[in-house]
């Protein structure tokens, strides 16, 4: 359990999943395809009772299936010493573990308008980065 959870940001990477709900439930499937986890499965299971219907539809109709063809017949990700592969290009990465995209993440809002939001948040609580010496 400890290295699956040492690993799970990078089956996000390797997946090219953000992190939101749908994309978060769609690695659950994904996980127990690869990995025949109970704890992803459970996940998996009732996670998608969060989601509107839109979004559940899309989850069971274009995510659910990739997960789970791409998962089962994935080289398993447990066996991966990612440590030992940060100079290996990503593509050629997923090339030789049998992984590929799933369908296009829908993001929640444009990166731009979360990165506008961000930093108005940052200004308004006074996080803001302060530069020069104490």
């Amino acid at each position: 359990m400890q290295r699956y959870r040492e690993c799970h940001d990078f089956y996000h990477c390797i997946c090219s999943l953000p992190v939101n709900v749908e994309s978060e439930l769609a690695l659950k499937y994904f996980e127990f395809a690869n990995l025949g986890l109970p704890m992803a499965a459970l996940s998996a299971a009732f996670g998608h009772l969060r989601l509107s219907s839109k979004k559940r539809n899309r989850l069971f109709s274009e995510y659910v299936p990739w997960a789970l063809k791409c998962g089962g017949s994935a080289r398993s990700l447990i066996t991966v010493y990612w440590e030992e592969r940060w100079n290996q290009d990503v593509e050629e990465m997923k090339a030789e573990l049998g992984v590929w995209d799933p369908p296009e993440a829908k993001w929640s809002k444009p990166l731009s308008e979360a990165k506008a939001a961000a930093a108005k948040w940052q200004q308004e609580s006074g996080l803001g980065v302060q530069t020069g010496s104490s």
